[in-house]
């Protein structure tokens, strides 16, 4: 194995152990010795890399540092490919347009040789079969990303006609459709939304206060289908 890969595969595989991980099984995960483990840390060190620990203690790297991509196998790069598929056509414009430049950056770094995996209509990711939905997704994720609370108007016969805050924790798509998890506050409850039965949304200034983190792993544990299915009140 090339140095620079290496070293490369070593970032990758610090990225993914997010607590401390001993040389010993960072050597074994990349089928190094435990030398040169100790030895490309050192390195990696000494190129910028916040690399906390040292031999004997274990290692962590702290976010904020990236090395330049150095290359990408073609499986790599068609799985890039599908995800960007899937992301422009199951998504909203403004996604699209970010996987555009997205996929222009990486042709950009990618060996002129690995171009054609790039361009390569291997696969076919096709569009929701039907989305009733008008609401902005676009906002929906501004609301996720900035733990902004939500007041809906639901369409379905059960529900009330007047507006709801709700949390909005996690956007789903599942097959054709797409569902947005969320604690409601007028019922201190959490329930699973079918976008389809929103008839209008508006993102408030006012932000929850609880971690999304948290209030998604409480709502993991509680196995909640969207409400319509059970024909409960939303």
């Amino acid at each position: 194995m090339a140095r620079s890969h290496r070293l490369f595969e070593l970032m990758q595989a610090l990225r993914r152990h997010r607590r401390t991980v001993s040389g010993a099984s960072l050597a074994q995960e990349l089928g190094v010795s435990l030398r040169t483990i100790r030895r490309d840390v050192a390195t990696l060190q000494g190129m910028g890399a916040d690399i906390d620990g040292e031999p004997g203690l274990g290692y962590i790297l702290k976010p904020g540092f990236l090395l330049p991509p150095l290359s990408f196998t073609e499986e790599e790069v068609q799985a890039l490919m599908i995800g960007a598929q899937w992301v422009s056509r199951q998504t909203d414009d403004k996604f699209a347009f970010a996987v555009k430049n997205a996929l222009a950056k990486i042709s950009a770094v990618l060996p002129v040789e690995m171009r054609p995996t790039l361009e390569d209509e291997t696969f076919y990711i096709s569009k929701p079969l039907s989305v009733a939905t008008t609401i902005d997704l676009s906002e929906i994720r501004r609301a996720l990303r900035d733990q902004c609370k939500l007041s809906i108007t639901l369409s379905i016969e059960h529900a009330p006609k007047d507006p709801q805050v709700i949390w909005p924790i996690m956007l789903g798509f599942i097959e054709s459709r797409r569902h947005l998890a969320a604690w409601c506050e007028g019922d201190s409850r959490y329930r699973v939304i079918d976008m389809d039965d929103i008839a209008q949304a508006q993102v408030l200034t006012e932000r929850y206060t609880r971690n999304r983190r948290q209030l998604i792993k409480e709502w993991r544990a509680l196995e909640i289908l969207p409400c319509n299915v059970r024909g409960e009140t939303c």
